[in-house]
């Protein structure tokens, strides 16, 4: 399954792949802003979920979620917010831009795999 992991921190985007990579998702791709978010899914309409922050240059985590929500592409596709935003109007927002699941940061590989699986769908047990 193929991701899209979009952060302007290369640290970031590094411990998110490691942890994705743990739990068995090794067909990563990245872009360090809303720019190279939107190329990598324009470039690979078989992505399957995009993880990305809010606050980076040129294009922020919530317009790259605007543009793909537009794309009848990807209009169902999984999206988790990962940011330093934590409130409440943050949150509201980026759940009416079309986020599916919100991370805080910082958080935990535990946090980022229970997510994820929530979106996917995916069923502990």
């Amino acid at each position: 399954m193929k991701l899209v992991v979009v952060d302007d921190s290369s640290t970031m985007r590094r411990i998110i792949k490691n942890t994705l990579a743990r739990l068995g998702y090794n067909d990563v791709l990245e872009g360090e802003n809303g720019v190279e978010g939107w190329e990598k899914m324009d470039g690979n309409p078989d992505v399957k979920v995009l993880i990305t922050d809010w606050n980076m240059p040129e294009m922020n985590g919530l317009e790259l979620v605007k543009k793909v929500r537009a794309d009848s592409r990807f209009v169902d596709i999984p999206i988790i917010m990962v940011t330093t935003e934590g409130g409440k109007a943050e949150v509201i927002t980026a759940l009416k831009a079309g986020v599916n699941n919100y991370i805080v940061k910082p958080f935990t590989p535990q946090v980022l795999k229970e997510k994820l699986e929530a979106v996917l769908g995916v069923n502990e047990g």
